[in-house]
């Protein structure tokens, strides 16, 4: 007896209605390039901790994906959805793939486009979209995550020169990075600075033994007596309020990237469930698998519909930064649970890089904490709702 075809999971919500052509003609490009230069390597890079970011960047920057939702200097210009869906295709490939694309173009190349002078400008984002130059974005550091107010690096100026001391933990790029992008405390406020790598003091040491994220670069970012010119500082940025808006661009792509991972999962194991028999009957035919499958895609469909408003708000530039913190919180909390079902109906299989359900939900614990942590986004939640802030 031949099956019927099942549902395709976003197609049952109505999904690609809701996309127009041109996107959706984008979305599919990113999907090609990840189905024939990521898919079948990642699993191996993901053993060996690796991934060749800089061959990729340059093949990324010739498929206009790098920086692609900002205008002008290289910049494909291309809408906010437009950029989430590229987001979920490249995260269905591995989460490492998508953070190398979200810090290139929505930390550092956002960095220097919003805040930069037109020089910054035109000397590092036409490199930096073509792939020919990596960025990387300097914020966190080993004591302050959540808080980024206590940051201890410092820069003083030295005549016309700035000279910075510190050091930054859990950057995405940094070792292979031609420029950081790093925030220091300075006695004007927090302020931006452009550090080309080679600048004496700076040292940019990659961060092993990781167990989620192997695929991608991870490193520490140390300044040690770093003398800059004066025009290595970004301007038009004051205060946490410049990282921060750099930080909801990033936090963007995480709407619509978790959910690429889910839909991987759950697409995998759609058809494992399907070609896998027990009992002398196929495994999806079981009562409590639909069970799983129809909360799961239930869960991935909401997802996606809150993930496509919250695109279309960024186009009409009403998005909220406390809309995006739903949309990140959602995402990325029903992403890993789906992951984690999807392990268990795979059972033994499951839990080896043959099929990507493990991987995937070994990255999205790194995704769950970046760029806020889920309490973080709960409290700016709470927030919202009540007009009481928790964080102090």
């Amino acid at each position: 007896m031949t099956l019927p075809a099942p549902a395709p999971t976003l197609e049952y919500f109505g999904v690609p209605a809701l996309v127009d052509d041109e996107t959706r003609v984008l979305q599919s490009a990113v999907r090609d390039f990840v189905d024939r230069r990521v898919r079948p390597h990642i699993a191996t890079w993901y053993e060996q901790g690796h991934l060749p970011a800089r061959e990729l960047a340059l093949e990324l920057g010739q498929l206009g994906v790098l920086g692609m939702h900002l205008e002008g200097y290289g910049c494909a210009g291309a809408s906010a959805l437009a950029y989430g869906l590229a987001c979920f295709e490249l995260e269905a490939g591995d989460s490492g793939l998508r953070s190398l694309v979200s810090v290139q173009g929505s930390l550092a190349m956002y960095a220097i486009w919003r805040f930069g002078t037109e020089e910054q400008k035109r000397q590092w984002l036409p490199r930096m979209a073509a792939g020919e130059a990596i960025g990387c974005f300097g914020l966190t550091e080993p004591d302050f995550g959540s808080d980024p107010s206590g940051m201890r690096t410092r820069a003083r100026r030295d005549g016309d020169d700035w000279v910075l001391n510190g050091t930054k933990m859990w950057i995405t790029n940094g070792s292979i990075a031609d420029v950081a992008v790093v925030w220091a405390r300075t006695d004007g406020g927090i302020r931006g600075f452009l550090v080309p790598a080679g600048t004496p003091g700076f040292t940019a040491p990659e961060i092993t033994r990781k167990q989620s994220l192997r695929a991608s670069v991870t490193s520490e970012l140390v300044l040690d007596e770093v003398r800059l010119p004066a025009d290595a500082v970004l301007p038009e940025a004051v205060g946490l309020s410049g990282p921060l808006s750099c930080l909801n661009e990033a936090r963007f792509g995480i709407v619509f990237g978790a959910l690429g991972a889910a839909h991987d999962c759950l697409e995998t194991t759609i058809g494992y469930a399907r070609s896998r028999r027990i009992f002398d009957r196929p495994l999806a035919a079981y009562q409590a698998t639909q069970l799983k499958i129809a909360d799961m895609g239930l869960e991935l469909g909401k997802g996606m519909l809150l993930a496509l408003q919250i695109g279309s708000l960024k186009d009409a530039g009403t998005l909220d930064h406390r809309q995006v913190s739903l949309g990140k919180l959602n995402s990325v909390r029903e992403a890993i649970a789906i992951a984690r079902e999807c392990r268990s109906i795979l059972g033994a299989a499951g839990i080896t890089l043959d099929y990507p359900v493990i991987r995937h939900s070994a990255n999205l614990e790194s995704v769950l904490t970046y760029e806020g942590t889920s309490e973080v986004h709960q409290l700016i939640i709470g927030q919202a709702l009540t007009g009481h802030s928790a964080f102090h």
